[in-house]
């Protein structure tokens, strides 16, 4: 091999694979391996590697991942991946996931990599939101892995993600997870769930934004949101204007068989009434679908409260903030469900579950960074095409 040709970026691992620095490979390389160096057969990045391009490629479980490399196990010798045409069998993947390696460090180091891979804007969008992995239910119980996820729908990244015990205990987890974000200039969107008064300070002592929808665990707020917009919405059915501090904004959107119609109100008069930190204004959206199969429709509200002033966050910047936020089921957890059948891969033994999932989010933002926002489409090109499956985890982004 000509050395000469490389650039000052570049390196060449043992196996004369040549990689960029930052990429996805480098990482791989640093993950521990905690196997004894004898009888080792396989390097654990070779093993990352390769479950990433099968997964890449169409596959979700370790059979079928043992299958697909089995089938192109020539091409993977001549791309220096495979030292010789020998494959490993579906129990050493297994291996990897439930016990070599470790998934909250692998976790950390695929956070230090989307986020050297984040593209800096005046403001970004961070939502978060949790996940339980069905998959990883033991029979005859009822919990399984549970993963707090901080994630960017614009650019397909998890930032970061954090697996807690229970469901309830998101609420303890959080401020661990937003302290390993950078806060500064982001907006930070939650479900009811994380509407707590110490995580909106921390993350305006860090110099973000937060927006926040209240519900049932927060009772006294959502009382005196409910109040101030009852009054306004009774003005509006009899024909009365708003009140001077009370803006509104509508918008409707057809599609899917549906006709949807989005209305957000949103005023100061609560902020120094509402005992909140940083509150700056309160909202209540309402959702009205009108659906041509069955003739009927559906009405939804939610209430809200941001630390974005008016000047900040418009009725219409808020009503595009909030359906932005739905970024994390549709773009992130739908995605992993659906296309990368996650719930559906049983993987129940240690770590397997939540590593799964690592190279899940990896998936996702290899493609989506990529502009191939056809998940499925960009599996089947990636399936006849190894070499650019390969060129996604050797180059710098």
């Amino acid at each position: 091999m000509d050395y000469t040709q490389l650039s000052p970026a570049q390196e060449v691992d043992e196996n004369e694979l040549v990689f960029d620095m930052g990429s996805l490979y480098e990482f791989f390389m640093k993950v521990q391996d905690i196997r004894s160096p004898k009888g080792k057969r396989y390097r654990l990045v070779t093993l990352l590697v390769l479950m990433l391009l099968a997964k890449l490629g169409g596959e979700d479980k370790p059979s079928g991942i043992t299958d697909w490399i089995a089938e192109r196990k020539e091409q993977l010798v001549v791309l220096k991946i495979l030292e010789r045409e020998e494959v490993p069998c579906h129990m050493t993947y297994r291996r990897v996931l439930q016990e070599i390696v470790d998934a909250q460090e692998f976790d950390g180091l695929i956070s230090q990599y989307h986020q050297q891979r984040l593209k800096e804007e005046r403001e970004i969008l961070l939502t978060m939101d949790g996940k339980t992995l069905r998959g990883t239910i033991p029979f005859g119980e009822l919990r399984g892995t549970h993963l707090l996820t901080v994630y960017v729908p614009k650019q397909g990244l998890v930032l970061v993600q954090a697996q807690v015990d229970h469901k309830e205990n998101e609420i303890v987890v959080a401020p661990q997870v937003l302290s390993q974000v950078n806060l500064y200039g982001s907006i930070i969107i939650g479900d009811a769930m994380h509407t707590q008064r110490e995580a909106s300070r921390q993350i305006v002592e860090a110099g973000g934004h937060f927006l926040w929808f209240v519900k049932g665990n927060q009772s006294r707020t959502l009382w005196a949101i409910e109040k101030l917009f009852i009054h306004e919405v009774c003005n509006l059915r009899q024909g009365a204007p708003l009140s001077k501090e009370v803006q509104m904004f509508s918008r409707v959107s057809k599609g899917h068989g549906r006709l949807e119609t989005r209305t957000l109100m949103a005023s100061t008069l609560l902020n120094d009434y509402l005992d909140w930190p940083h509150v700056a204004q309160v909202f209540r959206l309402e959702r009205t679908v009108w659906h041509s199969r069955y003739k009927g429709k559906t009405c939804a509200i939610v209430y809200g409260l941001t630390d974005l002033s008016p000047q900040q966050a418009s009725p219409a910047r808020l009503l595009a903030l909030t359906r932005d936020y739905w970024g994390i089921e549709n773009g992130l957890h739908y995605r992993r469900d659906v296309t990368l059948h996650e719930d559906a891969t049983r993987l129940t033994v240690r770590q397997s579950g939540r590593n799964m999932a690592i190279l899940n989010n990896l998936v996702l933002g290899l493609c989506l960074h990529h502009k191939l926002n056809n998940l499925a489409q960009a599996r089947r090109y990636f399936c006849a095409r190894p070499d650019q499956a390969l060129n996604l985890i050797l180059e710098a982004q």
